[in-house]
Formats: structure tokens, sequence, C-alpha cells
């Protein structure tokens, strides 16, 4: 089995040349006809330990209680948790074998927190305090180089070993979906137990039906279809729960991330077209934004724009939307959080 250790140098630089891929803008009907939601931003909202600041944030999510965990790249990966104030609680996984580059970070609806690391190659299940460790998808490269001395077992079945995973969802039946990223550009389900299931997509990258290009964030609605950002094809794919192509939405840009939530009567898909250091200043005005849309693809508005100070967008690499009029981004270029609350301003 071929080695897939890489050192954290090497993901560095992957990962400063992997916004590249979606230099893709929204059109022009996106960017002249669709309505502008009114939003507000709340300054100053977290506060982290007295001296200390977020590295690159890639993932944000909330609990049922309000509470929000922030998972970011610091000199060493950490999670953060904050209450419903913003304050912050505690640190979760100090020191833990399964974070090295952090990548994306969810709350199932029984409030287990779900880390993925893209360095580890793993996706990890903590129990709600953060203080037990519950599920391990993947496994981090170097064991892969051990199960390849002579007299070693063979190693594990491909459905199981993650390359640079990107996110993590579920179902009401609480069966687990990954984006396995930049590697394997590919989408699995596992059952409960984290039994493999079955997959869409292939290592190689495409455009076409059952393919991508770096899928970067996925998120399950309440009937079971699955919603992947294919980041490197700048479109949301839709697939059934048992990851048959549906359809795909191509007009709202780059596709970084996308957020269902999980609160309220109507469920509402937000699609983040984000806006790396790599495109030009000329694009600022057609990038930034976060759309809102109904599952069906039926834009409803958008709002944010492009900007390296805050309120302002920049990566928005995660969003959370458990309610649907409360937005938190965590942005991977400008270092930061944030909190909005959808409905008012301009």
């Amino acid at each position: 089995m071929k080695s897939k250790l890489l050192s954290a140098v090497t993901l560095a630089l992957l990962a400063s040349v992997a916004p590249g891929l979606s230099q893709q803008k929204a059109t022009v009907e996106d960017t002249t006809r669709v309505q502008e939601l009114g939003y507000q931003a709340v300054p100053g909202f977290f506060k982290p330990p007295k001296g200390e600041y977020f590295g690159e944030t890639q993932g944000i999510a909330t609990n049922s209680k309000g509470h929000v965990f922030v998972y970011f790249r610091d000199p060493q990966t950490r999670l953060w948790e904050f209450d419903q104030t913003g304050k912050f609680v505690k640190e979760i996984g100090k020191g833990y074998y399964g974070f090295l580059y952090a990548h994306s970070l969810r709350v199932d609806r029984h409030d287990n927190i779900w880390a993925v690391d893209e360095g580890t190659n793993m996706v990890t299940k903590f129990d709600p305090t953060g203080t037990k460790v519950l599920l391990v998808i993947g496994f981090r490269p170097p064991v892969s180089d051990l199960l390849t001395t002579a007299g070693a077992p063979t190693g594990p079945d491909d459905n199981y070993e993650l390359c640079r995973p990107t996110d993590v969802a579920w179902d009401m039946q609480d069966n687990i979906f990954i984006s396995d990223g930049y590697c394997n550009n590919r989408v699995l389900k596992y059952d409960p137990n984290g039994k493999f299931l079955a997959k869409n997509g292939q290592r190689a990258t495409g455009n076409g039906t059952n393919q991508y290009n770096l899928p970067h964030g996925l998120q399950v609605d309440r009937q079971g279809n699955v919603y992947v950002a294919d980041r490197g094809n700048a479109r949301y794919v839709v697939l059934d729960n048992n990851l048959n192509w549906k359809t795909s939405y191509n007009n709202y840009g780059s596709a970084w991330s996308d957020c269902i939530n999980t609160e309220g009567p109507e469920q509402f898909l937000f699609m983040s077209n984000s806006n790396p250091n790599g495109n030009t200043p000329g694009s600022w005005a057609q990038t930034g934004q976060i759309y809102k849309a109904r599952l069906d693809g039926t834009v409803i508005g958008k709002f944010g724009h492009a900007g390296k100070l805050a309120p302002g967008f920049q990566v928005v690499h995660m969003m959370d939307c458990r309610n649907p009029n409360t937005i938190f981004v965590g942005e991977i270029e400008s270092w930061r959080s944030q909190k909005f609350v959808l409905g008012t301003g301009k």
C-alpha cells in the first residue's frame, strides 16, 4: 500500500495552492438580480483567553445549548469552546493524536463534537463534553508505513483509508457522511458504528456526473439528501441518501462551504461564494457573498461582501446556521470567526 505520509510543511504548501482551484465567480445574473438580505454583524462576540488569538479558522459549529466551537490552525491545531455569550469555556483535545492540520468541525443532533483533520486523515467523534473519544474513522499516516514493513498485516480497506478529508455530516438515522477531499475526490457513507456502506466519486478529478474536483464540504437535509460543495468545479452537487447523483447547482460562484439549518420548520441551504487571495481585486464585487436558497436550489437572497476587514468576508471556510437567522462564519485567510444576525441592517 502506498504511503500517504505528508509532513506539515508539505500540507501547508498544498493548502497554499489549493485556492487556485476555485477562481470562478458568481454569474452576472446572480450579482445583479438576487436581492440583498438584511444582516447585522455582532462585533467582539468571541472572547479568547487573555493573550491568545485565533489562527486560520477552519471549522465552526454550535450545539443545542448555543455554545460555539472553533477549530483552527495555530502552531498546533486547537479546538476552543465558547458559551452562548462568546465567553471562553475550555480547550478540547489539547495534545490529541488526531489533531495536526484542522479542516472542519460539526456538532450532531446529539451534541457530539466531530473534528475533521486533513493532516492526520482522521475524523474524530467526541462526546458532548469533549472529554471522551467515541469513534474514529481513518488513521494517521505513519501507520501506513508500519503496515507495509516485512511480515506486517496488510493495510486497511480503501473505504476506511481517508486522504485529506474535508467535512462530515449525518442523516436522521445517524448514518455518517464524509467528503474525502483533496486526494480521493469522493463522498463516503458509513453506518452509525462506522461500517462502510456506499461511496460516490473516484480518485481522479473530473467535472461530470459522479465526479468531483475537491469535494470541500457537505451537509445532509432531513430527507437524507446530501449537498456537496464541489469546490474545484464551482458547484453544489446533490446526492440521494444512497449517494446516487440527483443534480447540481452551478450559479453560486466558488463552492467552499455549505450549511443547512436544523432548527425551524423549513430548511434552507446556505452557500459560500468565497474570495481567496488568489482572486484579483477586480473580482471582489462578485465574490464574498453567502447565498441563501431553498433546498431545490431556488435562491432567496444573499448577504455579505468581500473584504479583509471585518465585517467583510475574505475566505469563509465554514459556516454554522443551526438557527437560519444566526450565522457563524470561520475564515481561513483573515484568521477570524464572526457572528451575524439576518433580517437586520442593510
